[in-house]
C-alpha cells in the first residue's frame, strides 16, 4: 500500500500541475511521466484487488466499454420482467428436477433480494420450517401457501423502473469552446449557461445552439464562483436601475476581491462590491430583502444586503479558505479547505444577520486533509452531502454531527470533486487517477440508492456541475473543468446513439454506510502518502512562491 499511496500522491500533484497557466521544464518532465505512473498504479491496484475487481479499475479497453453500452445490450423493462414471486413459484414446481443455479445467478434475481439467493442454493423445493425460522423479516419465505404471489412494495417497483430507465439513458455531448483556462464554476439560467474561468472571464452560452452569446470581461483575477438570484430579486434590482422587469442578473466572485453583478441582456456590469478579500465562494439567500453571502481565501464569511449592497456582517468563520457556500431557505452552509462545515441561520437583520447554529470540524466530518484541500457541499434537509477529493461522498447529519458515507468509486484511486442534486437525483463526479476516466454516478433520493454510472471516453475531470430539466422533462447538464461540456438527454426510444456509456457497477450497490470511525484513507492527507523528498521540496517551494493561504486556492487560481 505504501507504493500505491506514493503513486497516488504524485498523480494528484501532476493533476494540479496540469491546470497551471505556465510550467517550468521540471514540471513538464513530471507531467510527461503521467502515463508511466498510471500504468504502474493500475498494475498495483490489480494485484491488490484480485481478478474480480479488474473491471472499472484499470479498464479493459473499448471492447469492455462497448459491452456496457445500454443501447447495445438492452434489458427488459420492469413491466416485462416476471415478479420474483413468480420465479420462485416456478422453481418450487420444478426444483426437484432442476440442477443448482450457478453463483453468478444470485445477482440476477433483482427484486427477489434475499429470496432469490435462498431459493437458488440447491435445497429441496419444499420450504422447511428451519428456513422459516432463520429468514424472519423476509416475507416471500415466511408465506405458508406457495400459491400466493407477493408483489414487491410500491417503492421497490418505482426504484426498479427508475434504475432500468437510467441503464438505458442516452446523452449527446457538445463542447462549448471559448475559455482559455480551467472552468471553475457554472450556473444555469433558463436556456442560458453562465461559466466562470481562471482566464478572468464570465461567458454566457445559448445551450440549444451551443454558441457563445456574450463575453463578460471585467475581473482582473480568476473567477471562482457564480450565483443566479431568483427572478423576483432580479426585478427589484432592474426597477432600481430602470431596466426591463424581465432582466436577469448574475453574480460573480473573483480572486481580485470583487463581486460583480452582470445584466445578462447587455453583458454590462451594473454593480460591483469590493470585499477586501479574495472571493472563493458565494451564494444568494432569498429571504426578506435578499442577501449575498461570500467566503474568502482566509476563511472569512461575509453578508451583504441585496438592497443596498452594503456589508452587514464579517465573521472569521474558518481557519482556511472557504471553498463552498450553499443556502437552503434561511439556512446557509459553508465548507472550508480544512474540512470544517458551519451552519448559519439568516435572521434577516440589517446588522449581523447570520447566527451560527453548528460548526463541525474536519475531525467530525472526516474531510480533513483532502487532496488539494477542496470541500464541496450540497444540503438537503437535515443532511449535507460533502465531496472532498476521495472515493467517498460524506453525508453530515448537521443537527447531530453524525456521519454516513456513500461509496462513489470502487477503488481507492477515485477522486470526488463535486456533488449535485437535481430532480430527485444525487449526482457525484468521480475521476479515476489510475486510468484518467471521468464518471458521473447517479443515486436516487432520498434513499441514496445507486442507479447507474455515466461515462464517456476521454472525458476530462469534472470540477463543477449545473443541471436543469427541459420543457419535455429531459435532463440537461453542464460540466466544467478542463472543458465545458453540455450533456443533453436523448429519447431512449429514438434511433440516435448517445455519446455516453451508461453502466452499473455492482460494487456500488448497497453503498450507503454508517460511519463507525474514519478509515485510513479518510484521515491521511495527500502529504501523508509516503515520504518523497523531491515532491515535498517542490510543494514547499511552490507554497513560498505563491504566498496564498489555502491549498485549494493555490490549486485553482495559480
Amino acid at each position: 500500500m505504501g507504493e500505491v499511496r506514493k503513486l497516488q500522491k504524485k498523480l494528484r500533484q501532476i493533476e494540479n500541475l496540469e491546470v497551471k497557466i505556465t510550467l517550468t521544464p521540471e514540471e513538464r518532465f513530471k507531467i510527461s511521466r503521467k502515463a508511466e505512473l498510471r500504468s504502474r498504479l493500475a498494475e498495483l491496484l490489480l494485484q491488490l484487488s484480485g481478478p474480480q475487481q479488474t473491471l472499472g479499475i484499470v479498464g479493459e479497453g473499448k471492447k469492455e466499454k462497448m459491452k456496457r453500452q445500454v443501447e447495445d445490450a438492452p434489458e427488459a423493462l420492469p413491466s416485462q420482467t416476471p415478479p420474483a414471486s413468480k420465479i420462485l413459484k416456478g422453481e418450487l414446481k420444478s426444483k426437484a428436477q432442476a440442477t443448482p443455479a450457478p453463483a453468478a445467478r444470485h445477482k440476477e434475481t433483482g427484486g427477489g433480494g434475499e429470496t432469490g439467493r435462498q431459493q437458488e442454493t440447491g435445497e429441496p423445493a419444499k420450504v422447511s420450517d428451519h428456513c422459516l425460522d432463520v429468514s424472519e423479516g423476509c416475507p416471500a419465505l415466511t408465506r405458508t401457501d406457495p400459491r400466493e404471489e407477493p408483489q414487491p412494495p410500491e417503492e421497490d417497483r418505482e426504484f426498479t423502473s427508475l434504475k432500468a430507465s437510467w441503464e438505458k439513458a442516452k446523452f449527446r455531448l457538445r463542447l462549448l469552446e471559448g475559455h482559455s483556462d480551467i472552468v471553475t464554476c457554472v450556473v444555469a439560467v433558463d436556456n442560458l449557461v453562465v461559466s466562470g474561468s481562471r482566464d478572468t472571464t464570465v461567458k454566457v452560452w445559448h445551450v440549444p445552439t451551443a454558441t457563445e452569446q456574450k463575453n463578460l470581461g471585467g475581473h482582473s483575477g480568476g473567477v471562482t464562483c457564480l450565483s443566479a438570484p431568483p427572478l423576483e430579486y432580479c426585478r427589484r434590482l432592474a426597477w432600481s436601475l430602470s431596466l426591463s422587469d424581465k432582466e436577469r442578473f448574475i453574480l460573480s466572485g473573483s480572486a481580485d476581491c470583487c463581486v460583480k453583478i452582470w445584466a445578462l441582456s447587455t453583458g454590462q456590469c451594473v454593480k460591483s462590491i469590493y470585499t477586501f478579500n479574495a472571493v472563493t465562494a458565494l451564494c444568494f439567500v432569498s429571504e426578506e430583502e435578499g442577501y449575498i453571502i461570500t467566503g474568502s481565501d482566509g476563511g472569512k464569511v461575509q453578508a451583504w444586503s441585496w438592497h443596498t449592497l452594503e456589508n452587514c456582517q464579517s465573521i472569521n468563520a474558518h481557519q482556511e479558505a472557504v471553498t463552498s457556500i450553499q443556502s437552503q431557505g434561511p439556512l446557509v452552509f459553508s465548507g472550508s479547505a480544512e474540512g470544517g462545515v458551519s451552519v448559519w441561520e439568516n435572521r434577516c437583520l440589517e446588522r449581523d444577520p447570520l447566527r451560527l447554529l453548528h460548526h463541525w470540524t474536519g475531525q467530525v466530518t472526516g474531510c480533513k486533509g483532502g487532496p488539494g484541500g477542496r470541500l464541496a457541499l450540497s444540503p438537503r434537509g437535515d443532511q449535507v452531502f460533502l465531496a472532498y477529493g476521495q472515493s467517498w461522498i460524506k453525508i453530515l447529519h448537521w443537527r447531530t454531527g453524525t456521519m454516513s458515507r456513500l461509496t462513489n468509486h470502487s477503488s481507492i484511486a477515485g477522486v470526488t470533486d463535486c456533488v449535485h442534486q437535481t430532480a430527485g437525483l444525487l449526482i457525484g463526479s468521480c475521476y479515476d487517477l489510475a486510468n484518467g476516466e471521468s464518471t458521473l454516478n447517479l443515486f436516487s433520493l432520498p434513499q441514496c440508492s445507486y442507479l447507474a454510472s455515466l461515462t464517456c471516453a476521454e472525458a476530462p475531470r469534472i470540477l463543477c456541475f449545473a443541471a436543469w430539466l427541459t420543457g419535455s422533462g429531459g435532463h440537461r447538464w453542464v460540466t466544467g473543468g478542463r472543458d465545458l461540456i453540455v450533456w443533453e438527454q436523448l429519447p431512449s426510444s429514438g434511433k440516435q446513439r448517445g455519446d455516453v456509456t451508461a453502466r452499473r457497477d455492482s460494487r456500488l450497490d448497497n453503498s450507503l454506510l454508517e460511519s463507525e470511525g474514519d478509515t485510513e484513507d479518510d484521515v491521511e492527507s495527500d502529504d501523508d502518502y509516503g515520504n518523497d523528498d523531491d515532491e515535498d521540496k517542490d510543494s514547499q517551494s511552490q507554497e513560498e512562491l505563491e504566498g496564498q493561504s489555502g491549498s485549494w486556492f493555490r490549486c485553482v487560481l495559480q
